[in-house]
């Protein structure tokens, strides 16, 4: 992939006058158009406003202005993160109708960067679920093979980059929600250090665990768009107090001496095995740029998924308990001589489906007299140690790799069990959970049934230690070429 394909490269075509923001974006709607109505990667395109910041950003570059790094580039932007003006549904029947006053800190901080936000992708409801199958408006589809799920919740997004249909978009990860999807679509996707990235108009899921971040087609890509939202904010509290660092800075430097870690339950025996010889290849491709392999352990990897799945729901059950159709979300018709109790009970049960159902009830249930200090408590405590663990683990190693999810794409519909759904997550849960940053890229691929299928390869470091994560996964690109491989569907407009 060259620099005409990247996004700087774009931005500095859009600059230039080789091409326009406007002619950009069309090409992005009309790829859309011919190659959507198969993956679903979009709720709407948002096509309107987005001609109108694209016009904007190229009478600003006629007149000599600098617009910013991200000149021009059409970037989606996940269903659960507010654009003004436009639908954010969460994926969700409740707020199908629903248009938010105001941009996310995210979408503005895009906007200033001079890039042109559009569309909003479909995730799973409320961004909850592992293959954006539980999206009330339908599901989404594989690029690579559209039998199977994209990953979740932010599969619109990675199936979107994945298509080619955008350039870079927006997800939201919570355990996993950005880097299980980057995998199996076979695009980059970073989850950043925990209060990097404002939250605020993120349609909040779990609060200590939730954070936005990008995907994208190559690191830098991402990187670029990472450095364009990262920072501090006055209108989210949980965001770092210090001075946004260059996450672009360390990214060409070679990593000779690199210690890179190798947790052995990295390597479980219940991986699908192309996923440990995807993992084995990557150790050989880090020896041969002159990093250390360092053997370690993180024995608190298989308790990750029960904790998350208490603390995460606990959130769930307070943040939604505002959707009760009379102060946000839709109200059902009320019945003859329905009490307000009834009508609130009506209305969240109509309007939330079935795997929010089983959250708010499991958080109810954690949150309740008598089982918060057994649970909720309890889960809080092993949160610490798992913090702990991670700190331990990186006094020996500068960053930690393994897979990003134990297989390939499943088909969609193949996994009734929710416990078998949320084990997708097993390697990804943590770092949320410990506040870290990671990143999936493409690590390799496997056949299942004749069609060719992205492994993704996991990296993560402590946190604030995107610099030395970026370095490690452009590294590591570079000396392969697994990002250059597209899916067949799809009608790319990123290599055109």
């Amino acid at each position: 992939m060259n620099d005409h394909h990247t996004m700087s490269g774009l931005a500095a075509r859009i600059r230039s006058g080789e091409t326009t923001a406007a002619a950009t974006l069309d090409a992005c709607l009309e790829s859309i158009e011919r190659g959507d109505g198969t993956i679903r990667s979009f709720q709407c395109t948002g096509a309107e406003a987005a001609r109108t910041r694209a016009t904007e950003i190229d009478r600003r570059i006629q007149a000599g202005e600098d617009v910013g790094p991200l000149a021009g580039v059409p970037i989606a932007i996940k269903d659960n993160i507010v654009t003004r003006g436009e639908p954010t549904t969460c994926g969700s029947r409740l707020l199908e109708h629903f248009r938010s006053p105001y941009d996310a800190t995210v979408v503005a901080r895009l906007t200033e960067s001079g890039a042109v936000p559009f569309g909003k992708t479909r995730c799973d409801e409320f961004a909850m679920g592992s293959g954006t199958e539980y999206c009330a408006f339908g599901p989404v589809h594989n690029p690579w093979d559209t039998s199977r799920v994209p990953g979740g919740s932010s599969g619109g997004s990675a199936a979107a980059v994945a298509a080619g249909f955008c350039h870079a978009a927006l997800g939201s990860d919570t355990g996993g929600s950005i880097r299980q999807p980057a995998s199996l679509c076979g695009v980059v996707g970073i989850k950043p250090t925990y209060g990097r990235v404002s939250r605020y108009g993120l349609v909040s899921f779990g609060p200590s665990l939730d954070q936005i971040g990008p995907f994208a087609r190559t690191v830098e890509d991402a990187a670029l768009v990472l450095q364009a939202i990262s920072g501090e904010d006055v209108h989210d509290s949980t965001t770092i107090d210090a001075p946004c660092e260059d996450l672009l800075a360390d990214l060409h430097t070679p990593i000779e001496g690199l210690r890179v870690g190798l947790p052995r339950e990295y390597l479980d025996a219940g991986n699908d095995d192309a996923v440990n010889e995807m993992v084995q290849s990557a150790v050989q491709t880090y020896r041969e740029l002159g990093a250390e392999i360092v053997d370690v352990e993180l024995p608190l990897t298989d308790v990750g998924i029960a904790t998350y799945y208490v603390i995460g729901p606990a959130e769930a059950s307070s943040n939604l308990a505002r959707f009760d159709g009379i102060r946000y979300g839709e109200r059902v018709a009320p019945g003859p001589g329905e009490s307000l109790f009834d009508l609130y009970a009506r209305s969240r049960g109509e309007g939330f489906g079935p795997e929010v159902r089983r959250r708010i009830m499991l958080g109810t249930y954690v949150l309740s007299a008598g089982y918060y200090d057994a649970y909720y408590k309890r889960a809080l405590q092993v949160r610490r140690l798992i913090r702990d663990e991670f700190e331990g683990v990186f006094k020996q190693c500068d960053i930690l790799l393994g897979p990003t999810t134990p297989s390939p794409a499943f088909r969609i519909g193949s996994i009734s069990d929710p416990l078998s759904m949320y084990l997708c997550d097993r390697y990804t849960v943590n770092a949320n959970i410990a506040g870290i940053c990671g990143i999936s890229l493409p690590g390799g691929f496997t056949e299942v049934d004749g069609r060719t299928l992205p492994l993704g390869l996991q990296l993560q470091a402590p946190a604030l230690g995107e610099r030395t994560l970026l370095r490690a996964a452009r590294m590591f690109e570079q000396a392969t070429d697994h990002h250059t491989r597209v899916p067949d569907s799809g009608s790319s407009t990123v290599d055109a």
